[in-house]
């Protein structure tokens, strides 16, 4: 499989995957003190037609990887004691600029491969951001997947979820994440339906990660937006 590297809309992009053949194109978000990398295995692991993107956020976090928008590490951590965390009512500075750069990428990508089907995937942080961009940027995609997510900005997101009406969506949570609450899954998925999106929901046994039944649910519903059709489980 063809893979190498793009600077697009000013963001560090590992492109993977058939360019002269894919029937496809999913652009996949990292989540937070995570690296691009880090998820690029997927594009050769799904042995799909599509062709992958997978951006690096533009800020360093801490102790490694990187951020779509800076957080306190140490307020993080502390409020993690307390258990897994529901951010509906998290409303994070800096979120503006990286949308516009994330919807220039995407844009960038669309007039690239106008022909085919796009989707937009996110991991943790990288979930809530996909979100933000369809929400607030009147991103075109043709499905969305939003693994271990959360809302964010309830209140700004209310104002806009009939964007999400008809839109195919993967939903995916794990029942002992530690990180994000199982019941922040519950109710992004629950939030998503009521804004009438067409929801695959994909629970799990374990934590904040993305499992095997994760990427056969993710391979399958790719599959369907690549064939014309949303793939529901």
């Amino acid at each position: 499989m063809e893979q190498g590297n793009a600077t697009i809309a000013g963001l560090s992009t590992i492109i993977a995957g058939p360019a002269s053949s894919a029937r496809l194109v999913v652009v996949v978000l990292h989540g937070y003190a995570m690296d691009n990398a880090d998820l690029a295995p997927f594009a050769h692991s799904m042995q799909l037609p599509a062709l992958f993107a997978f951006p690096r956020a533009p800020h360093a976090a801490q102790p490694r990887g990187y951020t779509w928008w800076p957080i306190d590490s140490e307020a993080r951590a502390a409020a993690l004691r307390y258990g897994a965390r529901d951010l509906f009512d998290n409303y994070p500075d800096n979120r503006e600029s990286v949308r516009l750069q994330l919807r220039n990428l995407l844009q960038m990508i669309r007039d690239t491969y106008s022909n085919l089907p796009l989707v937009l995937a996110g991991f943790s942080q990288g979930g809530m951001l996909a979100c933000e961009l369809i929400l607030h940027d009147l991103v075109r995609v043709d499905g969305l997947a939003l693994l271990s997510a959360s809302r964010l900005a309830l209140n700004e997101w209310d104002l806009h979820a009939s964007r999400m009406r008809d839109l195919p969506i993967l939903v995916s949570h794990g029942k002992t994440d530690a990180d994000l609450a199982y019941s922040a899954g519950e109710k992004l998925r629950n939030w998503l339906s009521l804004a009438g999106a067409k929801v695959t929901w994909v629970p799990f046994e374990t934590g904040h990660e993305i499992p095997l039944p994760v990427w056969r649910q993710l391979r399958r519903f790719l599959t369907g937006i690549s064939n014309g059709r949303a793939s529901q489980a």
